[in-house]
């Protein structure tokens, strides 16, 4: 079997007994650095053969994978923190693995985004994950105009070195919006600032962000006071006849017209 293992993202504590479990039985583990993996498995205990696999080289490292599997070897993929594909490498191996039937599974665990949307304290009903923006301005603005209009949380990760220009594409975008800035997750330093995109982010910029920027207002409907006979006057008073009338309130609310005609008795 092939595991795709998730780490901590700061605390080296915050690892599970199953994931400790799979990278102690594994032949061979494959890691994003090979350097920086070694400081978790040492922490540990843990003395595995380490490969490496990152973006550079993962069509080759799937290759591998395939080959240790086929080979009676039992496989752990993990990167530098955090869950294997998302904003990390992994997603070439995958899609290798399922076109040659290769069975995998993970092992979940801690995740940025997902904590830095709770420290946000911003709406997690629903939101969306885009992670990193591209470093040509002209795509990174293309991309940030197709998450525009959803009101839905919007998650993003910045190095320290593009939090700024990101918020003010951000800014150019989307208008002005709350944001927070969270950082240091699960470590010392922890923190989540929240800010508007206007004002933008103060201070030195240091250490891995998670933004997360609100959603776009929805327009609020004119109408959503009023009772149903009142809805329908408002629309007779712009011109349109009654059974108009009654046609576009029942779809401002969001009924059928028929339940709507009771109140145009008197009309």
């Amino acid at each position: 079997m092939v595991y795709f293992v998730a780490t901590p993202i700061g605390n080296l504590k915050d690892i599970s007994l199953r994931a400790l479990e799979v990278l102690r039985e594994a032949d061979v583990i494959f890691c994003e650095d090979t350097r920086h993996s070694l400081k978790l498995l040492n922490a540990y205990e843990i003395k595995k053969p380490l490969l490496s696999c990152h973006k550079f080289n993962e069509k080759e490292a799937a290759e591998k994978i395939i080959a240790a599997y086929d080979g009676g070897k039992q496989v752990a993929v993990i990167s530098d923190a955090g869950m294997p594909v998302i904003s990390d490498p992994g997603n070439v191996v995958c899609k290798a693995l399922k076109e040659r039937g290769v069975p995998y599974t993970i092992i979940p665990g801690a995740n940025a985004f997902l904590s830095a949307l709770v420290l946000s304290a911003m709406p997690a009903d629903r939101f969306a994950f885009i992670g990193f923006l591209p470093d040509k301005q002209g795509e990174r603005l293309r991309l940030l105009k197709k998450y525009e209009g959803l009101d839905l949380t919007l998650c993003f990760h910045a190095a320290p070195q593009d939090v700024d220009r990101y918020i003010s594409d951000m800014y150019s975008v989307f208008g002005n919006r709350p944001a927070c800035a969270v950082r240091e997750i699960t470590k010392i330093h922890e923190e989540a600032v929240n800010f508007t995109l206007a004002e933008g982010l103060k201070g030195e910029k240091k250490g891995e962000y998670v933004l997360i920027i609100g959603g776009a207002e929805q327009e609020k409907n004119p109408y959503s006071g009023l009772t149903p006979q009142e809805h329908i006057k408002a629309y007779m008073a712009q011109g349109y006849d009654k059974k108009e009338a009654v046609k576009l309130a029942a779809k401002d609310r969001g009924v059928t017209k028929s339940e709507l005609y009771k109140y145009t008795i008197d009309l």
